[in-house]
């Protein structure tokens, strides 16, 4: 069955035909991590290699290599060799931006009512990082 028959079954069946979701929950739950978000804010100063990024977010580097290739295999960062190097920088740059930016609006419209706490994580864990508290810092 193709993409374009689920619809029209869908209203053969007295059904609302519900668009496919996923991609969209993939991308949000990439984002949704406080590492992750952390790379992605660092990443949009400019291009860093592996190393640096470890180090700004505290993390070893296995574990900030873990979210690298998350972040790479949805498409948000790119990677080019240098040397012996990996240099990441963001590949939707723009878009990108725009997304953390919209986002920024909601929360100014809902009074910030969607549960995002900048400082605490799922974890419990406290972070200092201000880059985390709000997605527009660091931007002009």
């Amino acid at each position: 069955m193709s993409i374009e028959q689920e619809p029209q079954l869908a209203e053969a069946a007295g059904q609302a035909a519900e668009p496919d979701s996923s991609a969209a929950v993939c991308l949000f739950r990439s984002l949704a991590d406080p590492t992750r978000l952390r790379i992605l804010l660092h990443l949009a100063l400019g291009e860093h290699r592996v190393v640096d990024l470890t180090e700004h977010v505290g993390l070893a580097q296995s574990t900030t290599s873990t979210h690298l290739a998350c972040l790479r295999d949805c498409g948000l960062v790119q990677a080019r060799t240098v040397g012996r190097s990996s240099v990441y920088s963001l590949a939707v740059a723009t878009e990108l931006m725009d997304l953390l930016s919209a986002a920024e609006r909601v929360l100014a419209a809902t009074g910030d009512a969607v549960t995002l706490c900048p400082q605490i994580d799922h974890t419990g864990e406290t972070h200092d990082d201000p880059t985390i508290s709000r997605f527009s810092q660091g931007r002009s």
